[in-house]
């Protein structure tokens, strides 16, 4: 299983000590890394198809401050899609308005057919990307909510029998789900919320509810989506897939 990394503040924070101990994880998802910082009007994506803690390029960078408002940052452990570039997380694509959307995933998406097509048009081979050409594809010139509400309503479709955690930016908010029990904490410190697959230090982590989309902007819920109640139990059949799957890469 993957790793993710969000945080959501209303000014910049320094994040080195949170990275540092979230890279510190990839002896155990050695198939990639990613970090995505947000501005105002663009993305500043850092991502190698290699285990985190053998990164020179990763070593130097958190060895300058690195202060943000709003990022996500990903540590790849495969289970669809080799070793590359192309399927290391996050993933970026524009919608029709040019709307700049990012995504993390830690799941697998084991049976939807909504997503099947596209994977002719995708630059790797993950489902994780197939989401997000599904998201901005359904994106229209949408306000915040009805960004929001048409997101809610693909993660309810998305979430059944799928593992889907899931974090989102959209240029101005940062959209959370999971529906995986133990798999996604957050901590807030006053204006700012910060959320991890694993608590990264002994403060007051909690986890995220389940079967629920949060959105966040400047450190601050601001919409809550349906409770689908598609709990992701793991199963058997499931795992027997998922390594057929993973002997092919």
């Amino acid at each position: 299983m993957c790793e993710l990394f969000g945080i959501s503040s209303e000014y910049k924070v320094e994040i080195n000590t949170y990275l540092n101990e979230f890279f510190s994880h990839g002896q155990d998802h050695p198939n990639g890394w990613g970090l995505a910082i947000f501005h105002s009007d663009s993305v500043n994506l850092e991502k190698e198809p290699v285990c985190s803690n053998q990164s020179s390029y990763l070593k130097e960078r958190l060895k300058s401050d690195i202060y943000v408002k709003d990022a996500i940052a990903h540590i790849r452990l495969a289970t669809r899609g080799v070793e590359k570039y192309e399927n290391t997380h996050p993933f970026i694509k524009s919608d029709e308005t040019k709307r700049i959307w990012t995504l993390a995933h830690n799941g697998t998406i084991f049976d939807n057919v909504l997503l099947d097509s596209y994977c002719d048009i995708q630059q790797g081979q993950t489902d994780s990307e197939r989401i997000l050409c599904f998201i901005v594809e359904r994106m229209k010139d949408f306000d915040e909510k009805e960004r929001f509400d048409c997101l809610d309503d693909i993660v309810c479709m998305l979430s059944n029998h799928n593992k889907l955690n899931l974090l989102i930016y959209d240029g101005s908010i940062l959209y959370v789900h999971t529906n995986y029990k133990h798999s996604l904490y957050k901590l807030q410190k006053e204006k700012t919320v910060i959320f991890s697959t694993q608590p990264l230090d002994s403060d007051d982590w909690k986890e995220v509810d389940l079967c629920q989309l949060f959105a966040y902007k400047d450190g601050k819920m601001i919409y809550k989506g349906t409770v689908h109640n598609q709990e992701y139990v793991d199963n058997e059949k499931d795992m027997k897939y998922l390594f057929m799957d993973w002997a092919y890469l």
